[in-house]
This record gives structure tokens, sequence and C-alpha cells, in this order.
């Protein structure tokens, strides 16, 4: 029989988890369906998956254009719906780079990711743009793409053109249109993944106006992001410009869904899209206070979506969030608590309720800062995340300090702490890791899941 680990104990001292708690500056989000002004939606069987379930959706403004920013998989096999939505927004704002421009519509397709499809993948997901546009009387390069399901299968053009007749008549400025487009997104998913959030803005007048934001997300499968998630979109009913809603985006999914894995796997689908009607009438300029507060409500629905598809990994059972403390910056906290919650080995310990702190601590030695571009996207200056990128994170082991499930566990030297009590706290939906590493004021946070058997057997027959 093998001992148990060092410092622990079957029963004994019980260490209250007392490390800094990580500032909380975020709105209230609730999880469910609320369409900002200035939207139509909507989804439907279009019978792309054979199992008949939805899978074609449509989101389409009500009024004017509206602004985008978007962000994508940096996967080198970049799937046909990305390299169209990029060439539609550098289209239509000459400048922005494919990062953002302006839309009158978004098609969502399930069952196929249309992903190294060659050329006539392409060609097919332009005939979709132009059949979308055509309806909606718009132009194509006024429409953005999604697409998610099985890599080198081919969109049914037939099928989705069929789909789309049937389907834009019917979009509708309802909640119930909202959630119906993600409901028609899903693939493995097995709950639907919804945010939202309201905060006031002054309107055209001055007076207070409320401005709604709220996302949808699917993704539980092939999830380890860098630059953005599987699929989604957040809707927003105020007025900013694409470069402004831009520069909100980009540093809120560096904290959110690029804190965010699953399997270590980053797709080729990748795709957030953050939209603004402007129906609101409430007006945002860059770097202004109404900016911060926007960024905020964004955030606060980015994280709530990122954390639900954490929970619904595939196979999961348990959410796994990682709160690092006490770095020399955030940008070392979160290299730090990304890895951690990306090691299998912690993955499978979580499964088992092993409070094994040696795979925490194991993990935060591992990490790793980002690349150079997503520390510039997180806001570091490219003075400074030229030499950072890729370099460990600064990490003192006699300075550290790990927390698992509400018992502090190590103190720079293993503790005494009641195992079985931990284990037992490990049973809930969620487990909270946190590390505080006592070399300045840097928090971050991260978001997975258990590695579990259903895991294996879901993916090892998923095309078959």
């Amino acid at each position: 029989m093998h001992p148990g680990p060092v410092g622990s104990s079957t029963a004994g001292e019980v260490r209250p988890d007392d490390l800094p708690a990580l500032p909380n500056r975020l709105p209230a989000v609730e999880q469910r369906a609320a369409l900002p002004g200035g939207f139509r939606a909507g989804g439907l069987a279009a019978g792309i998956k054979p199992s008949g379930r939805p899978d074609l959706a449509v989101i389409a403004t009500t009024g004017e254009s509206a602004a985008v920013a978007a962000t994508f998989t940096r996967n080198q096999v970049v799937a046909a719906p990305i390299k169209l939505s990029r060439a539609h927004l550098n289209a239509t704002e000459i400048g922005g780079g494919g990062r953002f421009g302006w839309a009158d519509a978004i098609v969502a397709t399930a069952g196929s990711a249309n992903a190294a499809t060659g050329v006539e993948g392409d060609t097919d997901q332009l005939e979709v743009s132009k059949a979308l546009a055509a309806l909606l009387d718009t132009k194509p390069e006024r429409t953005l793409a999604l697409s998610t399901g099985v890599i080198g299968v081919r969109l049914p053009l037939t099928k989705v053109r069929d789909g789309l007749a049937r389907l834009v008549p019917q979009l509708a400025a309802t909640d119930a249109g909202l959630e119906a487009v993600a409901g028609a997104m899903m693939t493995t998913d097995t709950k639907i993944k919804l945010a939202t959030t309201a905060l006031e803005l002054p309107g055209s007048d001055g007076t207070p106006t409320t401005v709604t934001v709220s996302g949808i997300a699917k993704g539980v499968g092939m999830i380890h992001p860098r630059m953005a998630t599987m699929l989604s979109v957040i809707l927003t009913d105020a007025s900013i410009a694409p470069a402004t809603l831009f520069g909100l985006l980009s540093p809120i999914v560096q904290r959110t869904w690029n804190q965010l894995s699953v399997d270590g796997d980053t797709s080729t689908n990748d795709t957030v899209f953050l939209v603004a009607s402007g129906q609101a009438g409430a007006s945002v300029a860059v770097a202004s206070h109404e900016a911060a507060q926007l960024g905020q409500a964004i955030e606060a629905v980015a994280r709530s979506l990122a954390r639900q598809q954490a929970a619904d990994g595939e196979g999961a059972s348990t959410l796994i969030t990682c709160q690092v403390s006490g770095a020399a910056d955030d940008y070392d906290a979160r290299a730090i608590a990304r890895s951690v919650i990306s090691s299998s080995l912690l993955k499978a310990a979580i499964h088992g309720r092993d409070p094994n702190w040696g795979r925490v601590a194991s993990a935060a030695g591992n990490a790793r800062l980002p690349d150079e571009q997503m520390l510039e996207a997180a806001g570091l200056h490219h003075t400074e995340a030229m030499p950072r990128a890729g370099r460990a994170p600064e990490l003192d082991p006699d300075k550290l300090q790990i927390a698992i499930a509400g018992t502090t566990v190590f103190k720079g030297t293993p503790l005494l702490f009641d195992r079985d009590a931990v284990r037992a706290a490990m049973e809930a939906p969620e487990v909270l890791i946190r590390l505080h590493l006592g070399l300045g004021g840097g928090s971050g946070e991260a978001f997975g899941c258990d590695l579990t058997e259903a895991y294996v057997v879901e993916n090892a027959e998923y095309t078959t």
C-alpha cells in the first residue's frame, strides 16, 4: 500500500481557506435570453444534422447596420466561415483588418464545420451569404457566418438555402428568438448557454437609458481557445463605433474565454462576435466612463458564458475554477491559473476527488505566458510583451500557498489537513482551487472541468 501524500491526514486539523479574495467588479448576470433592441432572431431544423435537431439560426438587425467586433481562432486550419467573415468585416470597415466592421445579419449552421473543405467549402459559404443577403435585401458583405460540427464536411447547400427561405420570414424580435439561436448552435452541448445583464447609460438627451447586454455560446469540446472560443455572440443595443467595440472586446476575451480549457484542443472555427445595434440611443465614446461601464457588462456576460461552457464540458461532472492572487501582475496570475485548469493530471484528480495539491503546484510551475500577440491583445505594450512572451511567470515555492475546496493545504511547506473532509467538499458541482503567490498585487482566474471516462467514449466515436 502506498502511503498518503506528505502533509495529509485522514482526520484532524482543518485549515480554512484564508487566502485573499479576488476583487469582484463585474455586475450580476442572469442565465436567460434577453434580446436587446434592434435585433430579430430565430432558429430551426434544416436537415444539416442527421438527428433532425435544430441546426440553422439567424440574427438580423431591424434597422440600420450594426457595429461588429470579432475575435477568431489562431489555428492554422481556418474554417470557411471565418475566412468569409474576416473578408466581409474588412470590406465594411477599411483599416479594421477583418477584426471589426458592420453587419446586417449573422447566420449559424451546426452539423458541418465547413473546415478543411478546400475551395469548394469557401464557395459554399459564399453561396449561403448570398442567399441570406437576398432574403434580407442587403449585400453579402453585410453578412457574417458561424459554423460548427464535423471537420471536413461541406455544407448541404440545398438544405441550407431552403432552411433560410423558411427561417428569415419567421425571425422575431423576442427573447424566444434569441434562445432558439442558442439551441440551434448546439452540437455536443447538453445545455443552452445564455447570459444577460443591463446597465444605465446617458441617452441622447442626457437622461438615463437602459442598455442591455446579452450573450449566447456553444462549445463543450475541442476547447482551449487562443483569441476566442467555440462560437459566441454577444449583443447590445448601445451605440458605439466598431473600432471602440473591438477595443473593449479584445482584452475581455483574454480574461474570460482565453482562460477556458476543456481538453487542450483549439478549434478550427472559434469565433466571438460582439454586435451593437445602437437602438437604445446611448452613445459610447472611446476611453470614456461609459465605455468602461459597458466593458464591465460585456465581461460579466462573457465570464458567465465561459463558466457555463466549462461546466458543460464533454463528459464533465465538475466545474474547476482556479483563482490566483499575489502574483507579480495579472498576466502572470492568468498564466498560472490557466496552466492549473489545463493539466490533465489535475483534471483526473478532481474527477477522483483526490485533494492532491502536488498536481496544483506542479501545474503552476509548468506555466508559461502566452505569445506576444495575445499579451498585446490583453493590454501589454509590445515593448514589454516581446521579452515576456512564452516565458515562465514569477513563482517562489517558499511563498506559494494553495487551498483546495475551502481548505488550505500548502503554505511553502506541506500542511496537515483532514483529507476526508476535503474529499467530501470536492463532491460539489464546482471545485475552487486558490493560489496565493506572495509576490505582488496581480490576480487572475481560469475555468475548466474534470477529465472523465465519458469524454473518451464520446470522442472515440465522434464521427461514427
